[in-house]
């Protein structure tokens, strides 16, 4: 069950506020009744008619892409840059699909885009801890030190990071880089590389690995994949 003025924007109807404002005046109809009240659920059963034409409600749909770089996170970009949506709309995707959350110009990774919106509110919001791993190639030789900071909060735009996992992969003494996993519950702007920054390491490449319980195998960059109906029932149950 949703929110009615939810379930019409989603629709694209008009804006949640302008789909209040339609259905204070008695322009919706649910099952046959005009409902003026706010507030009111629907669910996907139920006949909502606005003005005399009838929702189209799309059925919700779920896709993992691997974000290539050079790639906006947007549904659409004002300077005409290639976006996330376009990747599965030149692969014949026809539904309205939106990123949850988002990734850098330049990072690459895991990606869920979806036009559920209600589960998309759910994994972005911070209460429901939704971790994610990264795998930052950053300047200099990382040490211990660096990694308990990382493991135990830094601070970030004035406020201390949440407490994360952190794990040396390697390190390269001739190029002084060095290559370390992060996982993090936590989707400040920019917050991977702000805490790489706040420890004098700079990141140079950045790949996100994970989301919760899905991983990006056997998808290449740029390729992309519909969830399993059992991954979207996991995604559902960790964000309640």
């Amino acid at each position: 069950m949703e929110r009615l003025q939810k379930v019409m924007a989603e629709a694209g109807v008009a804006s949640r506020r302008a789909s209040e404002k339609l259905i204070a005046s008695g322009h919706v109809q649910v099952n046959g009744k005009t409902v003026t009240e706010m507030g009111i659920k629907v669910s996907e059963h139920d006949e909502v008619v606005v003005d005399g034409v009838p929702l189209h409600r799309e059925a919700h749909v779920y896709y993992l892409l691997n974000k290539p770089r050079s790639v906006i996170t947007s549904a659409h970009d004002d300077k005409g840059r290639r976006t996330v949506v376009d990747i599965l709309k030149e692969e014949g995707v026809a539904e309205r699909v939106y990123p949850v959350g988002r990734l850098d110009y330049d990072t690459t990774g895991i990606l869920l885009l979806t036009n559920d919106g209600e589960l998309a509110n759910r994994l972005m919001h911070p209460k429901f801890e939704v971790e994610k791993t990264y795998i930052a190639k950053v300047r200099g030789i990382v040490n211990n030190n660096d990694l308990k900071q990382l493991r135990i909060g830094v601070e970030v735009n004035g406020r201390l990071t949440k407490k994360a996992k952190s794990r040396l992969i390697e390190t390269d003494h001739k190029k002084q880089t060095s290559l370390v996993k992060l996982t993090i519950h936590e989707g400040r702007y920019h917050q991977v590389k702000l805490m790489f920054d706040a420890i004098h390491h700079p990141v140079i490449k950045l790949h996100r690995e994970t989301y919760g319980p899905l991983d990006l195998n056997g998808l290449q960059s740029g390729e992309f994949r519909e969830l399993k109906q059992d991954e979207v029932k996991l995604l559902k149950r960790i964000s309640k």
